[in-house]
């Protein structure tokens, strides 16, 4: 009995593990502040290009895509 439970619950761990993801990457990564103080890529947390800009406001950093966003494979289904 207690050999089946431990069977069933590494099929269940490993079913859960081999699952899918929905995306390949988070879509609020796809912009990031980049300058001298960020580097490169930089801070990527921003969903939109004015998110970006508003944090970048007053500094001497820019907004740039996100380059794992950029180059990534796209998807075909």
């Amino acid at each position: 009995m207690r050999r089946t439970i431990l069977t069933l619950a590494s099929f269940a761990a490993l079913a859960v593990a081999m699952a899918p993801t929905a995306q390949a990457h988070p879509t609020n990564d796809r912009y990031c502040l980049q300058g001298r103080m960020w580097g490169y890529p930089g801070n990527c947390q921003f969903a939109s290009y004015q998110q970006c800009q508003a944090s970048a406001s007053g500094t001497s950093a820019y907004c740039g895509i996100n380059p794992r966003y950029a180059y990534s494979q796209q998807r075909y289904y």
